[in-house]
């Protein structure tokens, strides 16, 4: 039993393209991203990074390539790794060839910024030579001189401006294997963007509220901009940006589709914030539990609730569930049904093992 949203988002069909073996847009699942922060020269240091974020839930890493020396890097971490690699390209064309040529599934860039349209036309026959997808990067901190003197200051009008100039670039090549993303730290600023961005355009995008901040007051401003355009139907794939792990900002993005019903992946918890009625240590238990059940990638709902004045509700909703009880012996649910009762000692290995096994059941439908 799992819960059921009160209504579907009705997502917005876009183009789908191939990054790797992943497949963005369409209605094909919205794919999480994050960015290694190690120098990507430290060949071990990244591709250890890299499997870290992928076991995190990441379906897509980005990794920067400000020399020649970084885009040599990606030939050996290319290699080592099993999920697809972006390259992050600013302003010199060579460093694009070089990655895609050195196995990068896509070349995050801005053509705008590349140069003359001799050069952007040696990047995209490197991107198709090598079966290269390409996102178009716009930023609010780093817009067209010409498009910042027209709009005076970076404004949803000035960031749309320059995403249609960008893909008009690509497509007067013939090149469509991209997606498109209008960046800024300001949420409602990257909001109206993306929603007028996507009026426009049926390229698949990709989200984020860029330099969002640590770890708090990045992930709120993060879900309150990348939830709104979600609930919207707008995007195709998300990054959250905090100044902290990468690892968090995949798990994150996770939560934040999992909240939506957009993504089922791993154990969704829903628990109560505590209170004086607590048969348990409700807080510490679901702390002890989220570590304990990260490892699990099948969707399962649990519900750890205190006391049975919500808990029995809850547990009805969920596929495992505990609810507090007199005298240390709360109660297990399982499919919404009583099962046993279970010591506040005990808590912790039962529901462990109960969420392995609903695991190992649905794994082998």
């Amino acid at each position: 039993m799992s819960l059921r949203p009160f209504r579907n988002i009705d997502r917005k069909k876009t183009k789908v393209i191939n990054v790797g073996d992943v497949k963005v847009g369409g209605d094909n699942p919205i794919s999480v991203q994050s960015m290694t922060n190690t120098l990507t020269t430290d060949v071990s240091a990244t591709i250890m990074q890299i499997q870290e974020i992928h076991e995190a839930g990441a379906d897509i890493v980005r990794v920067s390539c400000p020399d020649e020396n970084s885009t040599n890097a990606l030939k050996e971490i290319t290699k080592e790794v099993q999920i697809p690699i972006i390259a992050d390209i600013h302003f010199h064309y060579k460093r694009a060839i070089e990655a895609a040529e050195n196995g990068a599934k896509c070349l995050r860039i801005n053509p705008g910024n590349i140069g003359d349209k001799d050069k952007i036309y040696e990047v995209l026959k490197a991107a198709k030579d090598n079966d290269c997808s390409i996102r178009i990067g716009v930023n609010a901190g780093s817009l067209e001189k010409d498009i910042l003197e027209k709009y005076k200051e970076p404004c949803p009008e000035a960031l749309v401006d320059s995403a249609l100039r960008n893909i008009q670039i690509l497509e007067d090549q013939n090149f469509s294997n991209f997606k498109v993303s209008v960046k800024s730290s300001d949420v409602f600023l990257s909001i109206a963007a993306y929603r007028q961005l996507s009026k426009v355009t049926d390229y698949p995008l990709h989200l984020g509220i860029t330099e969002a901040g640590g770890f708090v007051a990045g992930s709120i401003k993060s879900a309150i901009g990348l939830g709104t355009l979600l609930l919207d139907g707008i995007g195709d794939t998300i990054r959250v940006s905090l100044s902290d792990d990468p690892v968090k900002e995949v798990k994150i993005g996770n939560e934040i589709l999992k909240s939506l019903s957009l993504k089922n992946r791993g154990v969704k918890i829903i628990s109560c914030p505590s209170c004086a009625r607590q048969a348990f240590q409700v807080i510490d238990t679901v702390k002890i539990l989220e570590e304990k059940l990260s490892h699990i990638k099948s969707p399962i709902t649990l519900s750890i609730i205190g006391c049975v004045v919500n808990g029995p509700g809850e547990a009805a909703l969920t596929d495992i569930g505990i609810t507090g009880g007199g005298k240390g012996s709360n109660m297990l649910y399982l499919s919404g049904v009583q099962s046993e009762k279970v010591l506040t000692d005990d808590i912790i290995n039962k529901v462990v093992s109960e969420v392995e096994k609903k695991a190992a059941d649905l794994e082998n439908k």
